[in-house]
C-alpha cells in the first residue's frame, strides 16, 4: 500500500511538474532550480531582502535563465494572474509591431511620417516635417522640443493631426528626446499600413506564439492604439517577450521574427547626452544608449522601460531575462537592485544543490506581501457613523456624497459623484479584493475618459482607524502601479478627508470636507 502510495505521488508530480515545465509550451515556460541553471538562490534571497528595505515597492517578478523560471514571486494583494500597467515598456511591443510590418514589407524605416496621413498635414509643411521618418521615431530622434505629448492627450482629439503640426525644431536624427506621442505614431502607422490596430496585428504573430492571454491596450479617442503606453500584460508575459529578443526572434523552433530585426531594435542608435562625461554616463543605465523604443543597459544589457519600474532587462551575456512589475520613485534604485544581487549571483555552470537556500528561497517567494497599514486602534464611531450620508463640498475628484457601513470586520465606502455611484469595500487589517468601475489614479488621467479598453478595474481595499476620530482606506489598483488613500477624521456632524495618490509620494494631496446629512 506504501508503495502503490508512493507511485501515486510521483505520478502526480511528474504531471504537476509536466503542466509547470512546458508541457503546454505556447502556454508555460519550463521551471527549474536557480542551480540547475548556474544561479546561487541565496543571490536571489539577497535581492528580495534588499528590495524589501528600499523605497522600491516591487508587485512582481520572474527571473529566466537558459530559458527556465528560475525564480518568480508576486507581493500580495498582486498575483500572477493580475495583468499591470506597463507604461512605457509598450513602446517596445510597438517597436515590435513595426519589426512585423518591416518583415512582411508594408513599411520601410526610411518611409517619411507624412506620406501616411495627406489628410492630417499642416497648412505649411516645414523640411524637417518633409524629412522625418519612421526611423526617427523609433529612435525618439523627432527633433519637436518640447516634446507634446501631455499637452496633445489632454486636450485634443486629433492626435495624429496635432504631432504633425507641432514645431519641429531639430534636424531628424540628430537629437534624442524622449517623445511618446512619437510611438503612438508608430502605432498610427502601423495601423495605417495594416487595417488593425496594433494588438490585433500583433495577436497572432507574438501574444498567440507566445501563449500571451488577456492582453489589452488603451486606444486614442480616434480608435488607435496609444503605442506609447496602456498596455497591459502579466508579469510572466512580459518575460516571455524579452526570452523571445534574447532567442534572436525565435519561439519553439519557429522564427516570428527576424535574428537582424532583433539586432537592429536592440542595439544603440543614438547617445542621449553626447557631451557628458564618461565617468558620469557609467553610473545611470539611462545613458548607455537609446535602440528602437528600448534603452541599452549596463553590463551588455539592453531593456524595456517603463515609468515607476516597470522593466524587462535582456542579459545576453549571462543568457538571462528579469521581468518586474513596481512602483518606485527612483527607478536607477531598482535597476541598482539587479546588478548588485542578481548579476553576481548567476555563473557559467551549473552549481552545487543548495537544498537549504532553495527551500528558504521557496518560502520566501511564497510568502512575499506588501506592508499592510499598522494595526487599527478601537473607535466607538464605527456604530454612530455607519449608514450616515456626509455632503460634500464642490471639490476636484467630483464627490458629491460620502457614505460608511461597517459589517462583519469590513467597511463599505459609497462614494457618489455627478454621474455614478461606487461602492468600494475595504478589509480590516487585510486585502479585501474586488472590482469597481471607478477609474484609478494614473499619469494621463485626462486622456482615460476615452481610452480604456475595460469598464472595471480589479482593487483590494484595507481600512484601520489611526486614532479614535480618523479613518485610514487604502485602495490598490492591482492591474496598475498604483495605490489611492483617503483619510477621513469626523469631528461631530463634520468630515475633512485627504486624498493621495501613490505616485505622487506624498508630494500632493486633496483635501475635501462636508457635513452629515441630518
Amino acid at each position: 500500500m506504501k508503495f502503490q502510495k508512493s507511485i501515486l505521488l510521483i505520478f502526480l508530480t511528474l504531471l504537476l511538474t509536466g503542466i509547470r515545465s512546458g508541457a503546454q509550451p505556447n502556454n508555460m515556460l519550463p521551471f527549474s532550480d536557480p542551480e540547475s541553471q548556474g544561479v546561487a538562490s541565496t543571490g536571489i534571497l539577497h535581492f528580495l531582502e534588499a528590495a524589501g528595505k528600499s523605497r522600491n515597492e516591487l508587485h512582481g517578478f520572474v527571473f529566466l535563465r537558459h530559458g527556465n523560471v528560475i525564480s518568480e514571486g508576486w507581493w500580495d494583494p498582486y498575483s500572477a494572474s493580475l495583468k499591470h500597467t506597463l507604461y512605457s515598456t509598450s513602446k517596445s511591443f510597438t517597436a515590435t509591431a513595426v519589426g512585423f510590418a518591416v518583415s512582411e514589407k508594408k513599411l520601410n524605416l526610411s518611409d517619411k511620417v507624412i506620406s501616411f496621413f495627406p489628410d492630417d498635414l499642416p497648412d505649411t509643411v516645414s523640411a524637417w516635417l518633409s524629412a522625418l521618418t519612421v526611423k526617427d521615431l523609433l529612435t525618439m530622434s523627432g527633433g519637436q522640443d518640447p516634446e507634446p505629448t501631455v499637452p496633445v492627450v489632454s486636450k485634443e482629439s486629433n492626435w495624429v493631426k496635432a504631432f504633425l503640426a507641432w514645431p519641429i525644431v531639430h534636424q531628424p536624427g540628430t537629437h534624442f528626446l524622449y517623445n511618446s506621442l512619437g510611438s503612438f505614431m508608430l502605432s498610427a502607422i502601423v495601423q495605417k499600413v495594416t487595417g488593425e490596430k496594433i494588438i490585433d496585428y500583433l495577436r497572432p504573430r507574438l501574444f498567440e506564439p507566445l501563449g500571451i492571454e488577456g492582453e489589452d491596450w488603451e486606444t486614442s479617442p480616434r480608435g488607435v492604439n496609444t503605442g506609447g503606453w496602456g498596455l497591459r500584460l502579466k508579469t510572466d508575459d512580459m518575460a516571455k517577450f524579452g526570452q523571445l529578443f534574447l532567442q534572436k526572434g525565435k519561439w519553439n523552433g519557429k522564427e516570428l521574427l527576424p535574428a537582424s530585426w532583433i539586432a537592429e531594435a536592440s542595439t544603440e542608435k543614438i547617445i542621449q547626452h553626447p557631451d557628458m562625461p564618461q565617468s558620469k554616463r557609467d553610473s545611470s543605465d539611462w545613458e548607455q544608449g537609446y535602440c528602437y523604443q528600448m534603452w541599452r543597459c549596463r553590463h551588455n544589457a539592453y531593456r524595456g522601460d517603463g515609468a515607476f519600474g516597470q522593466f524587462i532587462i535582456v542579459m545576453p551575456d549571462e543568457d538571462a531575462v528579469i521581468a518586474i512589475t513596481a512602483e518606485t520613485p527612483d527607478m536607477q534604485d531598482e535597476l541598482n537592485l539587479v546588478w548588485k544581487y542578481l548579476l553576481p549571483a548567476m555563473h557559467p555552470a551549473k552549481l552545487s544543490p543548495d537544498k537549504k537556500d532553495r527551500a528558504l528561497l521557496q518560502k520566501t517567494l511564497s510568502g512575499l506581501s506588501l506592508p499592510k497599514p499598522a494595526k487599527t486602534v478601537s473607535s466607538s464611531l464605527e456604530n454612530s457613523i455607519s449608514g450616515k450620508t456626509y455632503r460634500m463640498e464642490t471639490n476636484e475628484k467630483r464627490i458629491g456624497d460620502m457614505s460608511f457601513a461597517f459589517t462583519s470586520g469590513k467597511c463599505l465606502l459609497t462614494l457618489k459623484t455627478d454621474t455614478a455611484t461606487y461602492n468600494l469595500s475595504f478589509g480590516l487589517n487585510d486585502w479585501q479584493k474586488g472590482e469597481t468601475a471607478r477609474l484609478g489614479p494614473t499619469l494621463l488621467s485626462s486622456e482615460r475618459f476615452n481610452s480604456l479598453p475595460f469598464s472595471v478595474s480589479q482593487v483590494a481595499g484595507i481600512y484601520r482607524w489611526a486614532d479614535a476620530h480618523t479613518l485610514e482606506l487604502t485602495l490598490r489598483y492591482v492591474e496598475s502601479p498604483h495605490t489611492e488613500t483617503t483619510v477621513c477624521h469626523f469631528d461631530g456632524n463634520k468630515l475633512s478627508v485627504v486624498v493621495q495618490n501613490s505616485f505622487d509620494f506624498g508630494k500632493k494631496k486633496t483635501e475635501l470636507s462636508g457635513e452629515r446629512d441630518r
